[in-house]
């Protein structure tokens, strides 16, 4: 089992930077893959960055590469995301998971924090 609690959300104006951070409960959270996805208003649960189990390895959407960057920290079981040149079309709820699985595909996390709101303005 991993507990998941999001932070770092919040209003920011386009083109600057956030950081949202991921903190998870539990001795095995080097043994999960780590995930970050959003949801936009009446809109599906998107993919949009995943780091592997040691961190060695890192892919994303690729309406975010360039921009963002997924880091995880095992001795401290903290996964972050660094979002630069923020865009209004980034305005979501942002949600942090943890799979068995190095995937990107939103039915193969099985664990999820409650999310964090992220608004950019124009």
């Amino acid at each position: 089992q991993v507990q998941l609690v999001e932070s770092g959300g919040g209003l920011v104006q386009a083109g600057g930077s956030m950081r949202l951070s991921c903190a998870a409960s539990g001795r095995t959270f080097r043994n999960y893959a780590m995930g970050w996805f959003r949801q936009a208003p009446g809109k599906e649960r998107d993919f949009v960055a995943g780091i592997s189990y040691s961190g060695g390895t890192t892919y994303y959407a690729d309406s975010v590469k360039g921009r963002f960057t997924i880091s995880r920290d095992n001795a401290k079981n903290m996964v972050n995301l660094q979002m630069n040149s923020l865009k209004p079309e980034d305005t979501a709820v942002y949600y942090c998971a943890a799979s068995a699985e190095i995937t990107m595909a939103r039915e193969r996390y099985n664990f999820w924090g409650q999310g964090t709101q992220v608004t950019v303005s124009s």
